[in-house]
């Protein structure tokens, strides 16, 4: 049940938090609330409003008083408010995870919960801990886990696609207080830098915490103004968990695990690092499966083998974490085993292969130098002889230095570039597409523009005539493209593979080599 409280209770907890700084009719704080939330759209009789946000108009706050808002909290007071009561508070960001603690009654509190974080590899990590703890909870008759990842959300009540990677604190207090109401004991999450930095997770207590690795990224205006201000943000992370997990092959490991002692237990892991507490080793292809063994130093110690059906030799390095958080939640290796045989992740190396063979088509959410670098070394050592061939853009108003690591990344492996959009929002498409040809050129690959991501999907498809791997980024599942601030309803990568590949197939006129 959520908490039905007072005014007062919540200013109350506001000062003990320190985050108090005045109060407006005060009288009035006996009104008990039935609701929180920002959203206008949501607010029904016995709402506390919040006023958040760079882009918030007084307008708002008018229309959800009209609505029965009976009083608001924001960082001033406002003369839309009139005589509604308000608590004004110095931090609205770091006030809302606090809001959403108290109305949905720390719900987190009540679940296994498992963060991941790093600059790539979250999202097929959330999925291969979902795999391995259904397997288990399926094996004691419990429901499945919930999952809170940049593909979709599960809490229980709610199954959707996810168009952010960690939600607003409100959000995510919703889908805990869901899960824990649906029965659910664990749940999965993506934890990004910006909900780190901006105090979106603050309070949570995650009882494993998984970082993968850090690389430059996100590095814009709008996002994080430097790599200082990135790192530092992800570092936040371990403050809030019981056990942290570190992979050892990450860039600035001093620093991570200098950081990671805020959390009450470390365990490592590592590909290269036979000290790590688990090491994996002998990764080896065999068939259309990935085999490699780990060695286990932690007590009790083993020496096991496991199985990935997943493309991707690079993701050994994912499954390698959830092997280590499994264990400390006490899954068994058998259930382990089993789960990262089945798993899979939406939009991550989904594989289309054409009839005769020639096309083998990845779509893949890679995105950045650090999951191209793994993704096209990969394939390269996967595909021997194979051409190699990307098709991907750069999103707008953010990650500008994208627009030339990934053509750089391409040209290293690759034999081709098709250029398309990918969410160019603020900024026109054809001026993103030309300075990634620019960088493109310097770096000696050949390449082509196409806006339309369908329509380079296509081309890249149907002109293929000796053994080739289309690498197809960005995108993975998805199905809305962002342009201006409007996410447009679109056709995702896999969708237009598919097709695409079954014209291939049925085109026998086509000269092939």
């Amino acid at each position: 049940m959520v908490q039905i409280l007072t005014l007062d209770q919540y200013k109350d907890a506001l000062k003990a938090e320190g985050l108090l700084t005045g109060c407006v009719n005060e009288g009035e704080f006996s009104r008990k609330i039935s609701y929180v939330t920002y959203d206008s759209r949501e607010v029904k009789d016995g709402t506390l409003f919040i006023c958040k946000g760079a882009a918030f108009k007084p307008e708002y706050l008018k229309s959800a008083i009209t609505d029965g808002a009976c009083a608001y909290i924001s960082e001033k007071e406002y003369e839309e408010g009139g005589d509604v009561p308000a608590i004004i508070v110095s931090d609205i960001r770091k006030a809302m995870p606090l809001l959403g603690d108290l109305f949905y009654d720390y719900p987190q509190k009540k679940l296994n919960l498992t963060g991941f974080g790093g600059t790539k590899g979250k999202s097929t990590s959330t999925y291969y801990m979902k795999y391995v703890v259904d397997e288990y909870l399926e094996r004691n008759g419990k429901p499945e886990s919930g999952v809170l990842s940049s593909i979709d959300n599960y809490d229980g009540v709610i199954r959707e696609e996810s168009h952010i990677t960690t939600a607003e604190s409100l959000e995510l207090h919703r889908h805990f207080y869901n899960a824990v109401s649906s029965g659910i004991d664990f749940m999965e999450m993506e934890v990004s830098s910006q909900a780190l930095k901006y105090d979106r997770v603050m309070g949570i207590d995650y009882n494993v915490s998984v970082f993968l690795n850090i690389s430059e990224d996100h590095i814009s205006p709008n996002e994080h103004k430097d790599f200082e201000d990135y790192l530092s943000s992800k570092m936040k992370m371990f403050a809030l968990t019981e056990h942290a997990v570190v992979c050892l092959d990450t860039d600035c490991v001093e620093r991570v695990l200098e950081e990671a002692k805020a959390a009450g237990d470390v365990t490592t892991v590592s590909c290269k690092n036979p000290e790590a507490d688990y090491y994996a080793h002998d990764i080896r292809k065999e068939g259309s499966s990935i085999f490699f063994g780990v060695t286990k130093k932690k007590a009790p110690a083993f020496e096991e083998e496991f199985e990935l059906t997943m493309p991707g030799l690079f993701n050994v390095e994912n499954a390698l974490g959830v092997i280590a958080a499994a264990e400390i939640y006490g899954i068994p290796v058998d259930c382990i085993k089993a789960g990262l045989r089945k798993a899979k992740s939406p939009g991550r190396m989904e594989l289309f292969k054409s009839d005769d063979g020639l096309v083998n088509a990845f779509v893949d959410y890679a995105h950045n130098k650090l999951s191209f670098e793994a993704l096209y070394s990969s394939v390269k050592k996967e595909f021997p002889g194979y051409r190699i061939v990307g098709i991907f853009g750069c999103p707008g108003g953010k990650a500008y230095q994208r627009r030339y690591e990934l053509p750089q990344v391409a040209a290293k492996y690759g034999d081709k570039i098709y250029i398309c959009a990918e969410d160019p929002g603020p900024d026109p498409a054809d001026e993103i597409s030309a300075e990634v040809a620019k960088y493109a050129r310097e770096a000696g690959i050949d390449y082509e523009e196409i806006e339309d991501r369908g329509a380079a999907i296509h081309k890249a498809i149907l002109e293929v005539r000796k053994p080739t791997v289309l690498l197809i980024t960005g995108k993975g599942e998805e199905t809305r493209q962002k342009y201006g601030t409007v996410y447009a309803p679109c056709r995702s990568d896999a969708d237009y593979t598919k097709e695409f590949i079954k014209e291939y197939n049925e085109s026998p006129h086509l000269a092939r080599a």
